[in-house]
């Protein structure tokens, strides 16, 4: 029986992005070492990559390859360089997740017992939830737009098919969970909010074993601090899901250990860390591969069925940091390389 090739899509970023990759395919290759699991790599120019090589920060080139492949891995782009140009990084990822219908996003945070002393928060034993935010429709991408020295405007839009889709994408991932979803929203000021909850309480029979329940933005942003633990799968809109997961990424101690994974209905999901492009550390080896390896695993576990092979990554990254051996903003002294050499080691270790 032939062993199926995966076409992986690497997309490196910018700034401290390729020194973030080179750590997660690093890992990738030590996982998938004497297995079965068998992929070629395609690199192309992205972002700040692709306005510095030709004007266009997603071109056609690469929109054809992330069309092609089974999965994509995105470092992070952007940074100052960038900054108020006509061409951005971000515009970028905007036009890629339309064109892919990339419209569900995916943000993970668990506290570990490795990472538990790490918080700044206060008890954040045993918090497992999952941010669900809608990726390519409200205010980041309702017209009209306005922008005046006297006067700006927004447009935030949401279709019924649009906040149908995200909740379906929630309730069936509590259903593999918990079974708990949270829905947030604004719904005492805001009219797109009311539609997501009659949208959500007509879905909501369809997932019985589901209990669902509804906060508002400003108060799921103050439980996220004081009890965590209340979440299982919350499920909201593109800009309070941005806000939130964020946050939600201060539980475990840094926004350098979350991965995301961004979904369509059809063709390729895309995963990439949720933080920036540290530009400030660009060259030191002092960024954090973390939130790269997790999205790693997570692409191992949700695009190719290879929960075995996602797990062994899990417990080599919890080893390592249980070991004391992490970054700086961590509160650790280890380099990029070393905690990445740490890890592969670890992986080679339970192979043998």
């Amino acid at each position: 029986m032939e062993i199926q090739e995966h076409q992986i899509t690497v997309l490196a970023g910018d700034y401290s992005g390729p020194e973030m990759m080179k750590a997660g395919l690093a890992v990738l290759a030590a996982v998938s070492a004497g297995t079965d699991f068998k992929y070629r790599l395609h690199a192309y120019p992205f972002g700040g990559q692709g306005i510095d090589q030709g004007g266009d920060p997603l071109p056609a080139a690469t929109l054809a390859g992330c069309r092609q492949a089974d999965a994509i891995l995105l470092s992070a782009i952007g940074g100052p360089r960038y900054d108020g140009a006509t061409a951005t990084p971000e515009q970028g990822l905007l036009r890629l997740r339309q064109a892919l219908g990339l419209f569900a996003n995916l943000r993970p945070t668990q506290v570990t017992p490795a990472l538990a002393p790490l918080s700044p928060v206060k008890e954040v034993a045993d918090v497992d939830l999952v941010i669900v935010r809608e990726l390519t429709a409200g205010i980041y991408f309702g017209q009209p737009r306005q922008e005046g020295d006297q006067q700006a405007l927004d447009t935030a839009t949401y279709t019924r098919a649009e906040v149908a889709r995200i909740l379906r994408v929630g309730f069936e991932l509590a259903c593999q969970r918990r079974h708990h979803v949270t829905i947030v929203d604004k719904a005492n000021v805001l009219a797109t909010s009311r539609l997501w909850r009659r949208v959500a309480a007509e879905l909501a029979p369809q997932y019985p074993t589901v209990k669902v329940d509804y906060r508002y933005v400003d108060a799921t942003a103050m439980q996220l601090i004081n009890h965590p633990q209340a979440f299982d799968v919350i499920i909201t809109a593109n800009l309070f899901g941005d806000i939130l997961s964020d946050e939600a990424a201060v539980l475990p101690g840094s926004l350098g250990v979350i991965p995301s994974a961004s979904l369509g209905l059809t063709g390729p999901n895309l995963y990439e860390p949720i933080h920036g492009s540290a530009p400030d550390l660009v060259g030191q080896n002092k960024v954090n591969p973390l939130s790269m390896i997790n999205s790693v695993a997570w692409m191992l576990r949700q695009s190719f069925g290879r929960a075995d092979l996602a797990a062994r990554i899990d417990q080599a990254c919890q080893a390592v940091l249980a070991a004391g051996i992490y970054t700086a903003d961590l509160g650790g002294t280890a380099t990029t390389t070393e905690v990445t050499q740490a890890i592969v080691d670890a992986l080679t270790a339970q192979a043998e």
